[in-house]
């Protein structure tokens, strides 16, 4: 069982900054990637930005240059900082991990979500 929580969202003005952390614990013997996604209400759910161990960070066209994510030293933990906020990022950010845990059964585990709202 793999536990992933979410800290960090909030309300911010357009042009803002807000971070998010995603911190994994459990039964984690390596996790391969861990990500960051979102939904916004009537739409589907979306990657953002997401860290593969072997190979580094891919983000969303929407968010280049204005989000950067990155790994804990532990490589238990996922952060997102978000600049140059905007109301389309509105929405409820989802924290993503895969691995495998206790006996190499591979997991794939999601936060609850936190919300971030920038208003229009």
């Amino acid at each position: 069982q793999v536990e992933l929580v979410e800290s960090g969202g909030g309300l911010v003005q357009p042009g803002g900054s807000l971070s998010l952390t995603c911190e994994a614990s459990g039964s984690i013997f390596s996790i391969n990637a861990m990500g960051w996604y979102r939904q916004a209400p009537g739409k589907e759910r979306e990657l953002v930005a997401r860290i593969i161990t072997s190979s580094g960070a891919v983000y969303a066209d929407s968010v280049k240059g204005r989000f950067t994510i990155s790994r804990g030293d532990a490589q238990n933990t996922v952060y997102l900082q978000m600049h140059s906020l905007k109301p389309e990022d509105t929405a409820v950010y989802y924290c993503n991990a895969l691995g495998y845990g206790e006996n190499f059964r591979p997991f794939d585990s999601w936060g609850q979500g936190t919300q971030v709202t920038v208003p229009s």
